[in-house]
């Protein structure tokens, strides 16, 4: 009789895959700092071997300033994590939620250096709820789905 090995999940490595930063004028140097901030932020899963997946969340923050974009900062924050025996159901929720959320301090921190060195006030970016986000989209993937059914 076949043994059941118990399920593992690891983080093997974090790492920043690609980081930007731009400033399109100088000209927001000279004005008053009022910015609007727009945030985005993506989760992608790549599948290294059998037990292994390269999870890459980015983070994208346009600040707008006198209506002038003042800086975009974007960084690719990337972790290699060791999912051995886990439930083929169990994958969706670690690898759109539970990743995610162990690499977002460090994509928020990169983020917050990078605009810091670009002579910005800090940004400190707000937590992200990946679980909610998770839920709201299985969600409304589950009302699309019962709609195309009555369809």
């Amino acid at each position: 009789m076949a043994e059941q090995q118990s399920p593992q999940l690891g983080l093997e490595r974090i790492y920043v895959k690609d980081i930007s930063f731009e400033v399109p004028s100088a000209e927001v140097f000279t004005k008053e700092w009022q910015p609007q901030l727009d945030v985005s932020v993506t989760t992608t899963s790549n599948e290294l071997d059998e037990d292994h997946k390269e999870i890459v969340l980015s983070v994208s923050v346009t600040a707008k300033n006198s209506g002038s974009t003042a800086f975009i900062a974007e960084v690719q924050q990337a972790g290699i994590f060791l999912l051995r025996n886990i439930p083929e159901a169990d994958l969706p929720h670690l690898l759109q939620a539970y990743c995610p959320n162990v690499l977002f301090p460090y994509a928020r921190e990169v983020i917050s250096d990078i605009v810091n060195r670009g002579s910005f006030p800090q940004l400190l970016l707000a937590p992200v709820n990946f679980d909610q986000a998770f839920l709201q989209a299985q969600a409304e993937l589950q009302n699309e789905e019962s709609k195309q059914a009555d369809a």
